[in-house]
C-alpha cells in the first residue's frame, strides 16, 4: 500500500499575495496584467530570477517558485518526488491565477513546469498560455542511465562538472557548494527517478523551447520534439552558450518571452 502524499499549506486568506511560501514575488505590481511563474533548475532557488524579474515590463508580474531545501526554506526536507513536488505547486498556486499568466523553466524547472501544467490540466484548472522550457530535454526522451545521485561527495561534484549540471561560477566557490549538496542530490534523485507517463490529453498551453547552440546535456532532437505535447503550436529558438546559456542570454530571452505574451490572444482554457 502507497503512503499518502503530504499535505502542504497554501496561502492563508490573511497573506498577501507575495507571502505563500511556494511561490515568491520581489516586486509585487497589482496593476500587471499578466503573470510570469520562473522555475529554477536543479539546486536552485527564487533569487536565481529576481534579476529576470526586475527587467519584466510594468504590463507583467514575476513569481518564482521556491521549492522547499533552499533559501529561506533550508531547513525543510527537500522533495525528491516529481508527482508530490508538482501537488503541492497545483495547490499553492491555485490563488494566483486569476489573471493571463505563463511558466518558464530551465532544466529541471522545464520538467517542474510541465508536470505542474499536466496536473492543472487533469484538474481542470486554468493552464498558462505558453509553456516556456529552455534547455530542457522533452520529457518522453528523458533518459537517465547514468546516475550520480549517490555517489560520494567529491564524485558528485566531479560528476556535476562533467554533466555541465552546475554553473561554473558557483563551482569554483567550495563552501557554497557544501550548502547546495543536500538540494542538489535530492533534485539528481528526483530527476533520475522521473518516468514520463503518457496518456491524457496534450497540452492547450502552447510550447516555446530555448536551446544552447553548444548544450553538452540537450541536443536539437530532444528540444525540438517537445512539440509533440501540445495541440496549440510550437516553436524554438537557440542562443550562443552550453547548459547554462540562460544566464548569458537573460534580456534575449525576456525580449522573447515579452513578445510572445504580446502577440497571444489570451483566453481562459
Amino acid at each position: 500500500m502507497h503512503a499518502s502524499p503530504p499535505q502542504f499549506s497554501t496561502m492563508r486568506h490573511s497573506d498577501s499575495p507575495s507571502s505563500t511560501p511556494w511561490f515568491v514575488c520581489p516586486r509585487p505590481n497589482p496593476g500587471a496584467s499578466t503573470r510570469v511563474f520562473f522555475f529554477p533548475h536543479a539546486g536552485g532557488g527564487p533569487t536565481l530570477f529576481y534579476r529576470w524579474i526586475a527587467k519584466l515590463p510594468r504590463h507583467l508580474e514575476g513569481w518564482a517558485a521556491h521549492y522547499p531545501g533552499r533559501g529561506s526554506r533550508f531547513h525543510e526536507p527537500a522533495i525528491k518526488d516529481m508527482g508530490i513536488l508538482a501537488e503541492a505547486l497545483s495547490q499553492a498556486i491555485v490563488p494566483l491565477l486569476d489573471r493571463p499568466f505563463v511558466f518558464f523553466g530551465h532544466s529541471m524547472g522545464g520538467i517542474v513546469a510541465f508536470e505542474l501544467t499536466r496536473h492543472l490540466r487533469q484538474n481542470k484548472i486554468s493552464q498558462p498560455a505558453t509553456l516556456f522550457v529552455s534547455g530542457c530535454a522533452a520529457p518522453h526522451l528523458l533518459n537517465h542511465q547514468t546516475t550520480i545521485q549517490d555517489l560520494p561527495d567529491d564524485e558528485f561534484i566531479e560528476a556535476l562538472q562533467e554533466l555541465n549540471g552546475m554553473p561554473a561560477e558557483l563551482l569554483q566557490q567550495p563552501e557554497a557548494i557544501e550548502l547546495f549538496l543536500p538540494s542538489l542530490r535530492a533534485d539528481f534523485e528526483m530527476m533520475e527517478n522521473y518516468r514520463y507517463v503518457s496518456g491524457g490529453p496534450h497540452l492547450h498551453s502552447r510550447i516555446f523551447a530555448f536551446g544552447g547552440w553548444d548544450d553538452p546535456r540537450v541536443n536539437a532532437d530532444q528540444l525540438e520534439s517537445w512539440a509533440v505535447h501540445t495541440t496549440s503550436g510550437f516553436r524554438s529558438h537557440y542562443f550562443p552558450g552550453d547548459h547554462f546559456f540562460l544566464n548569458s542570454a537573460r534580456e534575449s530571452i525576456l525580449a522573447f518571452i515579452t513578445a510572445e505574451i504580446a502577440n497571444s490572444s489570451f483566453h481562459a482554457r
